[in-house]
């Protein structure tokens, strides 16, 4: 069967980095941005960025390019004989699953305040009330249900118009307007009235909260962001790369797809801080951002309808871009192993998100008494947890020692395939760090996410 391709580079481009841009842009990075020091936390990030991340993604492209096979089948097409790389093929598949059970979820709440938004459901309300808002969304089973299947529904109902006509031809769309409402929410943020002690606490480099905070924890926070955010490590890049053709080197696509990325997350904070500033609010982290903190916002501001309808809009095609790239990497599993159609493939797996998702969008509800990390969490949390410390540093360490390791696909096989076309090569002195120092770096990352979520609380 003839392997579909993107019909152009900017449509690989978009699509790839509408995987990496998730809801961590907006509402982890900016908070943690100021938290540690501003511009200053931003510097050390953007390096851990560029050591850290963007290998490792020119790694899954390679991967994907060279065997035209998505994580399920890949390692088999590129591994030496004899040995059990392709094992890692069916952890990857349930590392996409297990995002996925979670990740509609946040989806149809996104969904859902755009439309509460846009029929005025927070005009009138005091700040008081508008947490109630999101308390009782959370605790009606029928609307989560409702929602979080409104999101299966448009996230494979775009995949089931195939590679061109509907991934790559509405995540073109959703990224462009994507980008076209942020640039409109944050001159609408800049120009509010003290707008500008915001941006000052954002981007000015302040070393003074870096120190207090610790120079250590800064910079694994600093790791860890850069580290997760690009979405790597089972297999969600590698699928995009088995799309594209051999005119273009992967590590300057890399670079544009961090570059994207890194936008979108500095852009969030652009939007998220001059609100926060203006209208004397705490710019907290998490889901309390944005469904308890900014309705408040946007109802004090002239327009808020408008403006809250818009970052809303901008939020739901932040968390669709991600669900439609997965649900193409979902898919493409069932095609490469066992050779099914795309719609059928659509159809099985429609039923099998929405069965498997059931546990998260009922975990605040009638599932509300399961704990797994703790009192106060969630099975949410705890699935979230499962791929962002788990499946992501360790699929990454698999990937990485399967590129430069001879007992794997090798470091020769590795770099002429990710310099062939034209563009940025991958350095060649790089080797050193990638073989001995990067495999370490990340075995760090997943200890201290262990460290951080259960002996460092408080």
């Amino acid at each position: 069967m003839q392997r579909e391709k993107f019909s152009s580079r900017l449509g690989f481009l978009l699509i790839s980095a509408g995987c990496a841009i998730g809801l961590g842009n907006v509402w982890r990075f900016p908070y943690i941005a100021g938290l540690y020091g501003g511009a200053a936390f931003v510097l050390i990030y953007l390096f851990f960025l560029v050591i850290l991340g963007l290998p490792i993604m020119v790694m899954e492209f390679s991967v994907g390019r060279a065997s035209r096979r998505s994580a399920a089948a890949s390692f088999r097409v590129l591994e030496p004989q004899g040995s059990h790389w392709h094992l890692f093929g069916y952890v990857a598949m349930a590392g996409n699953y297990l995002l996925m059970m979670f990740y509609t979820t946040i989806g149809g709440w996104m969904l859902a305040y755009f439309f509460k938004m846009l029929r005025g459901e927070f005009v009138g309300l005091s700040p008081q009330e508008v947490p109630g808002v999101y308390d009782a969304m959370l605790a009606d089973p029928k609307g989560m249900v409702l929602w979080m299947l409104l999101a299966v529904l448009l996230g494979f109902g775009i995949c089931s118009l195939g590679l061109q006509n509907g991934v790559e031809r509405i995540t073109k769309v959703m990224m462009s307007s994507l980008f076209v409402v942020m640039l409109v929410l944050v001159v609408r943020a800049v120009t509010l009235p003290g707008a500008g002690e915001g941006l000052r606490f954002y981007l000015y480099p302040d070393f003074s909260r870096m120190r207090e905070q610790g120079f250590a924890t800064t910079v694994f926070a600093a790791m860890g962001q850069a580290f997760f955010t690009l979405s790597i490590g089972v297999g969600s890049m590698a699928i995009f790369g088995s799309y594209i053709g051999k005119d273009r080197r992967l590590t300057g696509e890399a670079v544009s797809v961090t570059a994207l990325d890194t936008l979108v997350a500095l852009l969030a904070g652009a939007i998220i801080f001059p609100s926060c500033f203006a209208f004397g609010v705490n710019p907290d982290s998490g889901p309390g951002l944005v469904f308890k903190t900014l309705p408040n916002i946007f109802g004090a501001m002239p327009a808020g309808r408008l403006w809250g309808t818009l970052f809303f809009v901008f939020m739901t095609f932040a968390a669709l871009s991600t669900i439609v790239a997965v649900f193409e990497n979902i898919l493409s599993f069932a095609m490469d192993l066992w050779g099914w159609g795309r719609k059928k493939a659509v159809v099985i797996n429609i039923l099998l998100i929405f069965l498997l998702s059931l546990p998260a969008a009922l975990g605040y509800n009638y599932l509300s008494g399961i704990t797994p990390l703790g009192a106060g969490s969630t099975i949410l949390d705890f699935e979230d947890f499962l791929v962002s410390n788990n499946f992501l540093p360790l699929g990454s360490l698999v990937y990485l020692l399967f590129c430069v390791t001879r007992y794997g696909w090798g470091w020769d096989n590795f770099i002429a395939e990710a310099d062939t076309g034209k563009g940025l090569r991958f350095p060649k002195w790089a080797r050193f760090y990638v073989t001995f120092l990067l495999p370490l770096i990340v075995l760090v990352v997943f200890a201290y996410g262990y460290l951080e979520k259960f002996f460092l609380k408080g």
